[in-house]
C-alpha cells in the first residue's frame, strides 16, 4: 500500500484490509508517520507522534474490533491517556502527564484504534482558531494563510490532509463542527450523555461540552458511534438507546421529514455569506427531491442575554478548575503563562456570583424549552455551520490585547453563532463538506436533530452524502500529492 492508496481509504476500508491480511497495523503506522512527515511541516496539526508506540506496534490487533489496526491521534485536551501528555495548548501545562485513562481513550482502544499522538487545540480550548503561544498556528490544508478552525483543529487539518481517516475532538460550543466546517470533513456532536466522560467528569461546562470524533465517510461516523456510545456505572444519567446500531441508519431509508431551514444570523447586525447562503439552499433543494417538506422557519432569542449566559456558564465551567491546575502547578495565573484573552477570561470568572450562575441557569433553561417546543413542530433544523468562509490566521489568536473575554467571544460569534445553541440544549447536530467557495475554501452545513436522535442525523446525512458527494475533494496539502 502507498500513501495515495492510505488516503483514499476511510477507517472501516482499512481495518477491512487489515483483517483480510492485505496490510498490517504496522504498515499502516508507517504510513501514517510519512503522511504526518510530508505535510505537518506545512498544517503544524501534530504536535506527538508515541515513538514507542510505533516501536512495538501489534500485527495482531482484536480481529473483531471494528476499526483494527487503524491510525488515529488524539486532541492535546479531553480524553486523556494514562501516562501520555496531555498539555492542552497552554504554557500553564507543559510537561503534564495525563493520570488517568478515560473510558473514551479505553473505548477507542477496545474498538481497534492505534492511538498514535497528539493534534494541536487553541489554549484551553477556547477559540475557533487552532494558534497558541506553546504550539503555534495550525494551518488549513486548503489554504495554508486561513485558520483550520477550533478548538478541535488539529484534528480536523490531519484527516482532510489524509493523515488520519478519523480523529478525537470534543465540543463544547462547535469545537467539532466549526474545524470540521473549515477543513471539509464531517463533524458530528452526539447529544449530552451520549458518549461518557467518565471516569473524571459526569458533566463540564454546565452539560454543554461532548466528545466524539471527526471523519470523511458518514459511515465512519455511524460505526464509531456504535462502538463509543456506551453507558458507563457512574454517569450522571443513561441517555435513551437507539433502537438498532447506528451503522444500519447508514443508506436507510427514511419517512418523510418536516424540515425547518434557515440562513439568518442569530446575532444582530450581522449577516451570512452568500456562498454560504447558496449551499444551504442547495442543500433544502435536495431535501425536497428526496421528499421531504422543508419550511424556512428558525427559534428567535435574545442574542445579547444569550452572550452573557453562554460566557457566564462557560467561566463558572473553568474558574475551580484553573485554580486547582495553578495550585498543583505551584504558579499564579498571570500573564506569563496564560494567553491575554484567556486571562481577561480566568478575571471574569473571578467576579461572577451565585445569583449570576441562578440567572444564567435561568436563561439558558428558556433556551432549551425554547428550542424543545420548536422541534415538537420539525424534525431537524438545518442552518449555516459557519456563516462565514475559514478567515485569516491571526484574527482569533487570544495573544489579541485589543478585546477583553467579552468582546472576544462576541468576535467569534460573527463567524460561529450557529453552532454553540446544539450544546446549550444538549441535542445532537452534524456539520456535512456540502460546498466549496469560489476560491476554493470548504463550506459545511449543520443539521441539528432532536434530542437522542443521532439516528435521524445518520440517515439524513447518509442521503447527502450520496446527493452532494464531497469524499474525492482533496486539498492542495494533502499526503496523496
Amino acid at each position: 500500500m502507498n500513501l495515495k492508496e492510505y488516503t483514499n481509504c476511510d477507517g472501516i476500508a482499512l481495518a477491512d484490509l487489515v483483517r483480510k491480511k492485505e496490510v498490517s497495523p504496522k504498515e499502516l503506522v508507517q504510513l501514517c508517520v510519512n503522511a504526518v512527515e510530508k505535510v505537518n511541516p506545512k498544517i503544524n496539526a501534530v504536535i506527538e507522534l508515541y515513538s514507542d508506540r510505533i516501536k512495538n506496534i501489534d500485527n495482531n490487533p482484536i480481529s473483531d474490533a471494528p476499526f483494527a489496526g487503524v491510525p488515529f491521534l488524539m486532541k492535546d485536551i479531553g480524553a486523556s491517556e494514562k501516562g501520555r501528555l496531555q498539555e492542552s495548548g497552554s504554557k500553564l501545562m507543559k510537561g503534564n502527564v495525563a493520570e488517568t485513562e478515560a473510558f473514551l481513550t479505553a473505548l477507542f482502544k477496545k474498538a481497534g484504534l492505534t492511538l498514535l499522538g497528539r493534534t494541536t487545540t487553541p489554549e484551553f480550548a477556547l477559540g475557533i482558531s487552532t494558534e497558541s503561544v506553546l504550539l503555534g498556528e495550525t494551518h488549513n490544508p486548503w489554504n495554508l494563510e486561513m485558520m483550520a478552525g477550533g478548538s478541535s483543529g488539529g484534528a480536523a487539518a490531519c484527516v482532510a490532509a489524509g493523515v488520519v481517516p478519523m480523529a478525537h475532538g470534543s465540543d463544547n460550543g462547535g469545537s467539532i463542527r466549526i474545524p470540521a466546517s473549515a477543513c471539509g470533513v464531517v463533524g458530528l456532536k452526539p447529544s449530552r450523555g451520549r458518549v461518557s466522560l467518565g471516569p473524571d467528569f459526569g458533566e463540564i461546562w454546565p452539560g454543554m461540552l461532548q466528545e466524539f470524533v471527526l471523519t470523511r465517510t458518514i459511515r465512519d461516523t455511524a460505526l464509531m458511534l456504535d462502538a463509543v456510545s456506551k453507558p458507563i456505572l457512574g454517569d450522571p444519567f443513561i441517555i435513551k438507546q437507539p433502537q438498532r446500531p447506528y451503522m444500519q441508519e447508514v443508506n436507510a431509508p427514511t419517512k418523510k421529514l418536516r424540515i425547518a431551514w434557515t440562513t439568518d444570523s442569530w446575532q444582530p447586525n450581522s449577516s451570512v455569506n452568500p456562498e454560504v447562503v447558496s449551499c444551504v439552499e442547495q442543500v433544502v433543494s435536495e431535501c425536497e427531491n428526496a421528499g421531504h417538506e422543508l419550511v424556512e422557519a428558525s427559534p428567535v432569542f435574545d442574542y445579547e442575554q444569550y452572550l452573557h449566559s453562554i460566557c457566564n456558564a462557560w467561566a463558572f465551567g473553568m474558574y475551580a478548575g484553573m485554580d486547582m491546575i495553578a495550585m498543583t502547578k505551584g504558579a499564579t495565573i498571570s500573564e506569563e503563562n496564560v494567553e491575554p484573552v484567556f486571562l481577561s477570561f480566568y478575571k471574569y470568572s473571578k467576579g461572577l456570583t451565585g445569583a449570576d450562575m441562578m440567572m444564567t441557569e435561568f436563561v439558558l433553561n428558556g433556551i432549551r424549552r425554547m428550542f424543545g417546543n420548536f422541534f415538537e413542530q420539525y424534525d431537524l433544523l438545518i442552518t449555516p455551520t459557519l456563516k462565514k468562509l475559514p478567515e485569516p490566521l491571526g484574527k482569533y489568536s487570544k495573544t489579541r490585547t485589543d478585546v477583553d473575554y467579552i468582546g472576544y467571544m462576541r468576535l467569534c460569534d460573527e463567524t460561529r453563532v450557529h453552532t454553540t445553541v446544539p450544546n446549550v440544549t444538549g441535542q445532537p447536530a452534524i456539520t456535512l463538506p456540502l460546498g466549496h467557495s469560489k476560491s476554493g475554501l470548504p463550506i459545511g452545513v449543520q443539521l441539528i436533530a432532536r434530542f437522542g436522535e443521532e439516528d435521524t442525523l445518520i440517515r439524513v446525512s447518509s442521503m447527502l452524502e450520496k446527493q452532494m458527494p464531497w469524499i474525492d475533494r482533496i486539498p492542495p496539502v494533502h499526503a496523496s500529492r
